[in-house]
């Protein structure tokens, strides 16, 4: 089976402490650690225990917003993104997911000279520490706080003009799986793309993100984890749900089914 992981976020109830034990007992073998949880934790007791555990981390959550959207200033977002890819490299993770911020009140162009400032000089860093900064664009039905990066092409532009290896793409399956025309790209994007988040939706997204359960909802899953295999892609697939379905079920039981569906998915 292809390298899978699960994503903390998918299970927002659990401490960081939880996740590992309970995502290993699963037979999981690796988790994407999302920075407030192993913040609340502690950071060296939370390698500490990850090393123990056995679990890989396949990308960790996340760092940007340097439009100033969250209220921070420039600087005080690329100090947090520094931290942010030397926690990485003391994770062995091998990308760091990077959102932009939302636009502010800046023109497209300023929000995307701040944008491209950021990664021009957090890269340098990212290679010293072997990460991978994963810029991810978002559905624009729920992208507003996040990034101002709404389409998978806003993305490329803005990875083709930093030309640095460092710096790739985030493709999650929820936010641009329900375009018909996406399996078909995927092939030939393959090669830019540093992780795929696994989630699945009963429609497109519209202001919060609503999930579902892996296989119940219309994303062309199995279209989509084959064009990206044909391309080359040998990734983590990091499976990423939330929502009111998704945060009021049996955690383990979601777990269970989520590996499940998974094995289904990759067998075909």
């Amino acid at each position: 089976m292809a390298r899978l992981s699960v994503n903390e976020l998918t299970t927002y109830r659990w401490t960081f402490e939880e996740d590992v034990a309970r995502y290993a007992a699963a037979g999981f073998a690796a988790i994407g650690v999302w920075r407030q949880k192993i913040c609340d934790f502690g950071e060296e007791k939370g390698a500490e225990l990850l090393s123990d555990s056995g679990l890989a981390v396949s990308n960790l959550l996340w760092a940007g917003g340097f439009t100033g959207s969250d209220g921070r200033s420039y600087r005080d977002s690329i100090d947090d993104g520094i931290e942010a890819v030397q926690l990485a490299g003391m994770l062995r993770c091998p990308c760091l997911v990077v959102y932009s911020g939302g636009r502010a009140g800046h023109t497209h162009n300023h929000a995307r000279r701040l944008l491209i400032g950021a990664l021009n000089e957090l890269a340098p860093l990212a290679a010293q520490h072997g990460v991978t900064l994963a810029l991810e664009p978002m559905h624009p039905g729920c992208a507003a706080e996040w990034t101002f990066l709404s389409t998978i092409n806003d993305a490329l532009d803005v990875i083709q003009r930093v030309g640095s290896p460092q710096v790739k793409l985030a493709f999650d399956t929820y936010h641009f799986g329900h375009d018909g025309a996406i399996v078909e790209r995927l092939e030939k994007l393959a090669p830019q793309v540093a992780i795929v988040h696994l989630g699945d939706g009963k429609q497109e997204p519209d202001g919060e993100q609503n999930r579902c359960a892996l296989g119940q909802g219309q994303v062309p899953l199995a279209g989509i984890i084959a064009a990206l295999a044909r391309g080359g892609y040998q990734g983590y697939y990091d499976i990423e749900l939330m929502g009111e379905e998704v945060e009021g079920s049996q955690y383990e039981q979601l777990l269970r089914d989520s590996k499940r569906v998974c094995g289904e998915l990759f067998s075909e």
